[in-house]
């Protein structure tokens, strides 16, 4: 089956084609006036360029062919590395860390790029991350992400990316798409015995909490947090917290995921944006309404999927706050909060939440 018509298929009916590439609202931003909305303060988030899928005829689904390129503090990449934990999919696709802060402007190559660099060390710990790895999905031991786009004549920097070894090509840099391919591949792929995030019968409702989630929560956090405009930020915080009130609602008639009794993909979707809430976007992206664990089922969903095999290892706040405030104007990452208990360990506490 072709990308396009894989696409197409998974749809749910909420994909448009445009210009011969498929859009989706809750994978990708509207673009229209996207010059004229940044220079007013407003955020915009760019489109993904390489949109090819695991079982094109270019890209057969095969366990060991596939590597990932990410970096843990990316909430965008979070979503894949949960959905490569999750599926039972570590040991089929291999997976390089990039180091959370992104290079200095006094770099040769420029400032704001992501790097592979296991040797830098972080100010938070005074260390080097032992997550962090050199690039060894290409074989030829690049520094930069943006050396994997430039092989193919793009000027691209994002991550996650998905890579063919043995085409030595990119597949995918979006990753909706990226976690999707995942989940309908898994078996091909290598995993066995892996869960199904996107169930049929489920398929409409995932569809409609992706685009509600996407807009107000995934890309609303940097929305607010990245906006120069008072009433933008306003609007976007606003979204935000009127968007966990409607979820802790959802979730208040006693089921354990968003859909019922089983994990789906809106589940793995939602996670890594409220996993940085708290110890992180809470100051870093002005979303200091109130707390997830003031949200008590969503305090408890949340606990409830941190505990879920493959999860907690697929993500580091240490990378979090690293990356996020490492990037700050002064440099210094916030400690705290150490009240009710630090985080992550708090995770471990559903009974925090009143």
């Amino acid at each position: 089956m072709s990308a396009r018509a894989f696409w197409v298929a998974c749809s749910g009916g909420r994909r448009v084609i445009s210009g011969g590439r498929i859009t989706d609202n809750s994978v990708e931003e509207d673009q229209s006036g996207a010059a004229e909305r940044r220079a007013g303060g407003e955020f915009v988030r760019g489109v993904s360029g390489f949109r090819h899928a695991i079982g094109d005829a270019a890209f057969p689904a095969e366990p060991g062919r596939y590597h990932l390129f990410v970096a843990l503090n990316c909430p965008w990449c979070h979503r894949v590395v949960l959905a490569r934990s999750v599926l039972g999919l570590t040991g089929a696709i291999s997976m390089d860390i990039a180091f959370p802060n992104r290079t200095e402007e006094d770099d040769p190559d420029g400032g704001g790029l992501w790097e592979f660099a296991p040797r830098r060390v972080a100010s938070l710990t005074g260390a080097t991350l032992p997550e962090c790895t050199a690039e060894t999905g290409t074989g030829r031991g690049l520094r930069l992400a943006k050396d994997i786009y430039r092989a193919e004549g793009s000027e691209e920097q994002s991550l996650p990316l998905l890579y063919d070894k043995r085409a030595g090509r990119i597949v995918n840099n979006e990753s909706a798409e990226i976690l999707r391919m995942l989940n309908a591949q898994a078996g091909p792929l290598g995993a066995s015995d892996a869960p199904d995030l996107y169930p049929e019968g489920l398929a409409d409702e995932i569809d409609a909490l992706n685009a509600d989630i996407y807009a107000a929560i995934n890309n609303g956090a940097y929305k607010a947090g990245f906006s120069s405009d008072q009433a933008v930020y306003a609007e976007a915080f606003r979204a935000y917290f009127d968007m966990l009130a409607t979820l802790d609602a959802r979730l208040s008639d006693g089921r354990a995921f968003l859909t019922g009794d089983r994990f789906t993909e809106a589940d793995l979707r939602l996670f890594p944006t409220l996993f940085r809430h708290d110890p992180v976007y809470y100051l870093r992206m002005k979303l200091n309404g109130a707390r997830i664990l003031d949200y008590p089922h969503l305090w408890r969903w949340l606990c409830r999927v941190h505990a879920l095999p493959g999860v907690a290892e697929a993500g580091s706040l240490t990378h979090c706050r690293q990356g996020y405030f490492g990037r700050s104007w002064n440099r210094t990452v916030p400690l705290g909060p150490f009240a009710p208990m630090p985080y992550p360990e708090a995770y471990a506490h559903p009974e925090l939440a009143r």
